[in-house]
């Protein structure tokens, strides 16, 4: 297939973009490298720098007889999204509206949207599975689930299906070792763990130690950046054959709290990553974990990388061949 990756100099989309090169695909990534990196480009893919924002530009990068595009273009910091909804607004929701728009006026009929388990909320009940309620609480989760209406009536309206993936916490490395590029402005978990293990950051934060949990400390479901990549291809390759849209859950199913996480880096890494606990965040849930039967059954979809030891060992080769 021809596919182009919006975002695909990203973090995420690094992963995405080695998972189709190596099923042989073609690859144009689309990126205006504001989060990206060029060192994350690999050389078996086209590359067009672009903003999502211009739209005459993305009409044009979209003439391409692509099969498909996935769409990994967003601002993506919680926090962030309820100081500067005005941010959120303008790359979440007008960006998408800008790739539909061009998808559908360029004749592109596949789309791999990358959501987010935010769009959930307060979880009612665990493992939370594709029928829980949408209530998000920050603005970054409600810009997800809008996008996702969006899609629907696309859909609808214009034929274009679409695949949208509601990642749970993504960590890790590339496995092979060949990403070595590093999350710029992290704020989830695993790489702050990373920054400090290397000196970047004086010590981890632990927002609470009171909660309803083993060890007081917040539980999260991780999942391996390379299961995520393989769960685009899986999903594309459905949409594609099947003719239908899908909404599913990409999670682990398995949950490790923030002082499981700590323990293990220190012992993977040798270094001991000073840890403070501060107070409670608003809006942070005890527990969160995901029910991905639905992958499993529709996809043929299952995790091969994302236990704690993997994310963490795949983390740390890539911290540390960035400080050589």
């Amino acid at each position: 297939m021809n596919i182009l990756v919006i975002g695909g100099a990203g973090y995420i989309g690094s992963h995405v973009v080695q998972e189709f090169l190596e099923q042989g695909h073609r690859i144009t990534v689309y990126d205006n490298l504001s989060s990206g990196l060029r060192e994350n480009l690999f050389p078996d893919a086209q590359f067009m720098h672009g903003d999502i924002h211009d739209y005459p530009n993305l009409v044009q990068a979209m003439k391409g007889s692509y099969d498909a595009l996935v769409h990994l273009a967003a601002s993506k910091a919680a926090g962030e999204s309820m100081l500067n909804p005005e941010k959120y607004s303008r790359n979440n929701i007008t960006g998408t509206l800008n790739i539909l728009n061009a998808a559908s006026e360029t004749g592109i009929k596949n789309i791999v949207f990358s959501s987010s388990a935010a769009v959930y909320g307060e979880p009612e009940y665990l493992p939370i599975d594709e029928k829980h309620p949408t209530r998000p609480e920050n603005y970054y989760g409600f810009t997800k689930r809008e996008i996702e209406r969006f899609l629907h009536w696309y859909e609808k309206l214009r034929g274009i299906r679409y695949a949208s993936l509601r990642y749970f916490n993504a960590a890790g490395y590339d496995v092979t070792g060949v990403i070595k590029g590093l999350e710029q402005n992290p704020a989830n978990l695993l790489p702050v763990v990373m920054e400090a293990a290397v000196g970047i950051r004086p010590e981890v934060q632990i927002f609470g130690n009171d909660y309803d949990t083993p060890d007081g400390t917040c539980i999260r479901d991780y999942i391996h950046v390379g299961d995520l990549a393989a769960g685009h291809a899986a999903a594309l390759n459905y949409i594609r054959t099947s003719g239908k849209s899908l909404i599913v859950n990409l999670g682990s199913e398995m949950g490790s709290s923030v002082t499981d996480v700590i323990e293990t880096a220190r012992r993977v890494t040798g270094r001991p990553i000073p840890a403070k606990i501060t107070g409670r965040r608003p809006g942070d849930p005890a527990k969160l974990t995901a029910s991905s039967a639905l992958a499993r059954e529709v996809l043929g979809w299952k995790t091969r990388y994302s236990d704690m030891e993997t994310l963490i060992t795949t983390s740390w080769k890539a911290y540390q061949a960035h400080q050589k």
